[in-house]
């Protein structure tokens, strides 16, 4: 005997190859100081199997196509070794009351001419993806952020990684 008022498949998931539309508007690069508070877990295994979590917010994720995502790590960041060394990290997040989780394939991009930043840069790209909903609860968010002090000097040093990041994305395609 059934219980009718459940529902019958009550999680919903969607696999995707490309980018949707309001994830490429999350990760376009323009209107950072909107996107503010945004975070995506960036998932690594290094070289002791364990699983290490780097949290990045809009001004380090630059996606310049449909398929792709470059990412500005800080050169000392656990991730930057784990990639450099595995090619591969899972990208996760919430966004428009989904669960997102995208299984990436990594590889080193050049610096930008003129980029004195010292950041790492890494293209990838989709290898599979997925989105998560359930019928009886929406997510609002997932860890968010609000940013303290200089405001306007972390905004600034976005917008210059932005910049970086679609030059160096140009340069490896």
């Amino acid at each position: 005997m059934s219980d009718s008022s459940l529902p019958q498949r009550p999680l919903e998931q969607t696999a995707f190859d490309k980018w949707p539309d309001a994830v490429r508007a999350l990760f376009d690069g323009s209107s950072l100081a909107s996107k503010t508070g945004f975070t995506a877990s960036l998932l690594t295994v290094d070289a002791n199997q364990h699983i290490r979590t780097s949290l990045l917010g809009a001004g380090e994720l630059y996606a310049p196509d449909s398929r792709t995502l470059c990412i500005a790590l800080w050169p000392q960041a656990r991730a930057a070794r784990a990639i450099a060394q595995s090619g591969r990290a899972a990208l996760t997040f919430v966004l428009e009351g989904a669960f997102y989780q995208v299984q990436l394939l990594a590889a080193p991009l050049p610096p930008a001419d003129g980029d004195d930043s010292g950041l790492v840069y890494v293209n990838c790209s989709i290898d599979s993806a997925e989105t998560q909903r359930v019928r009886y609860a929406r997510l609002t968010s997932g860890i968010t952020f609000e940013l303290e002090g200089e405001a306007e000097k972390i905004l600034d040093r976005w917008e210059r990684q932005i910049e970086y990041l679609k030059r160096a994305a140009a340069l490896g395609a």
